[in-house]
């Protein structure tokens, strides 16, 4: 078989107009869970002087141990905390509680969309001080400050209208925000509370993004110009966001991939307290009742204060019932179609040719013909067609392209189980529902 290259999944290339982006448990006690309760502003008893005094007050009477993780006092009334499914009966029983939901986990859902979508016109985006006092928030993963998308060069004043600033953390100070990246916060308590302690030496407690998604997203949406950007050599050209004059401030929320409810909402709280103009979240679990719905409830408060909530649809499709944040008070956004391609071919040995896509740039394969394996077929693991850690055979990979199947571990991890393996390269095969 010969090989331009191999196959590679075009994660890359997902163009979205604005934005896009599940639940474990770390015990600390028997049964111990996160749940968010909500209560009526208005049913507060007279002798409490402050919502949050009568919250602990209505803690404290069915549990002695609980803590408040949470106030929220925008995006809802109320507060999370962690209890056992008895103490949750009671609390429910007590005045004044509308609701008490457990903990949900979300997970995470280019440079010429402009162009693409035919918004490049200048008159479409104009360049007035009115474009440059919009203030969008993101919930993702965090922000890298360095990244050239926000370069304040040629903005003015911070709004007037904003109302925070940044906050120091493991690999972050507030002096990396500037004019461009007015904003940066994270938010830990329901992760840790679920999960125990942010694992520092794999990602950073505070705002900085070690995964990538949120600067992505973020830059997406508001990104700077950036003349010359190029990836492994491809698709060259000047990368910019939608609102490229905007202000971002950015929420992290997500933590190695886990997006949990109690700090999405905290983060919603804060935002809007903060006075963002528009929220970008990339994050979704599904479709869900409105009720139950963290993401929802807080666009739905988000909305009656005048600000825009944008939401990706998910990486899901092919399918009914696969988009998230439906809610028709979120504006729901996907990609219909994609413009790039980087297209390569495969070429077997009986004379088939089969069509994907790559983003190779390493060195150039043998311009011969060379020996395939199904990764299946190659590991004694019930799961060795994943090509997960330590599953394939060497003897039976060496000098080989490898064909793995999608799910489960990283792509990016499949393709160093195989070159760990001796093989020579990767074919990643889809499953059907992802195309």
């Amino acid at each position: 078989m010969s090989y331009s290259s191999f196959l590679s999944s075009a994660a890359f290339f997902t163009i979205l107009l604005l934005l896009h982006q599940g639940f474990c448990h770390v015990s600390d006690g028997a049964q111990h869970a996160t749940y968010i309760v909500h209560m009526a502003q208005s049913q507060m008893p007279s002798g409490f002087d402050l919502h949050s005094l009568w919250y602990d007050s209505s803690l404290r009477s069915v549990s002695q141990s609980a803590q408040l993780l949470y106030t929220y006092a925008n995006a809802i009334h109320g507060f999370s905390t962690r209890l056992t499914p008895e103490e949750t009966d009671s609390l429910m029983t007590l005045p004044g509680v509308i609701s008490v939901l457990p903990k949900h986990r979300y997970e995470l859902h280019t440079t010429r969309t402009p162009l693409f979508l035919g918004v490049h016109n200048a008159d479409l985006f104009p360049e007035t001080g009115s474009s440059s006092d919009v203030i969008v928030g993101v919930l993702d993963t965090g922000v890298w400050p360095g990244s050239k998308s926000f370069s304040d060069v040629g903005l003015g004043p911070v709004p007037s209208t904003w109302r925070d600033g940044c906050e120091d953390g493991t690999n972050f100070t507030a002096s990396l925000c500037n004019r461009k990246l007015i904003g940066a916060r994270f938010f830990t308590r329901g992760y840790e509370a679920t999960m125990g302690p942010v694992d520092e030496s794999k990602e950073s407690r505070s705002p900085r993004d070690d995964d990538g998604h949120g600067t992505h997203t973020s830059s997406t949406a508001v990104g700077s110009v950036v003349e010359g950007a190029i990836l492994l050599g491809f698709a060259s050209g000047a990368a910019r966001g939608m609102a490229r004059r905007a202000r971002v401030a950015v929420y992290k929320v997500c933590w190695e991939g886990d997006c949990f409810s109690s700090d999405i909402l905290a983060a919603i709280d804060k935002a809007i307290d903060d006075n963002v103009n528009i929220f970008s979240m990339s994050l979704g679990s599904g479709t869900s009742d409105y009720y139950r719905d963290s993401v929802a409830i807080g666009a739905f408060a988000a909305m009656e204060r005048g600000i825009l909530v944008s939401c990706s649809t998910g990486n899901s499709g092919l399918s009914s019932s696969t988009l998230s944040n439906v809610a028709p008070w979120i504006t729901t956004v996907g990609a219909g179609t994609i413009d790039p391609d980087f297209p390569a071919v495969a070429v077997l040995g009986n004379g088939k040719n089969y069509s994907g896509v790559s983003l190779f740039k390493g060195d150039a394969l043998p311009d011969k013909t060379l020996p395939f394996v199904y990764a299946g077929n190659a590991s004694n693991a019930a799961n060795g067609n994943l090509c997960g850690p330590g599953t394939l055979i060497p003897e039976k990979v060496k000098g080989k392209i490898v064909m793995c199947d999608r799910g489960v571990n990283a792509r990016v991890q499949k393709g160093e189980v195989v070159k760990a393996a001796g093989g020579l390269g990767m074919i990643l095969a889809n499953t059907a529902e992802n195309g």
